[in-house]
């Protein structure tokens, strides 16, 4: 199953005020009833600048966690950079 994606499941969850780390438990959750292969699309948010409000500074954060607990629990993470794939973690 294809999700695309967690960076906009996130942002939903922010802006509904949905309790953030309970969201993220149940997606957890979900994933390892998974009865086959997943493929899980989030966007890199942290490598610009620092927003300049204190919820686009709430969400990169968040995305930054929700990405770093997911790739935790993968067994691949590929960051695509300028259409190129750079293994992070896994098999090449």
């Amino acid at each position: 199953m294809l999700v695309d994606c967690l960076t906009l499941w996130l942002s939903n969850a922010l802006l509904a005020r949905a309790d953030v780390d309970a969201e993220i438990e149940c997606l957890e959750a979900a994933l390892a009833q998974a009865a086959g292969p997943l493929v899980l699309v989030a966007n890199e948010v942290g490598f610009g600048i620092v927003p300049d409000n204190p919820l686009g500074r709430r969400f990169r954060d968040a995305q930054g966690l929700l990405n770093q607990r997911i790739a935790a629990r993968a067994d691949r993470v590929v960051l695509m950079v300028a259409g190129l794939p750079l293994t992070i973690k896994g098999e090449t």
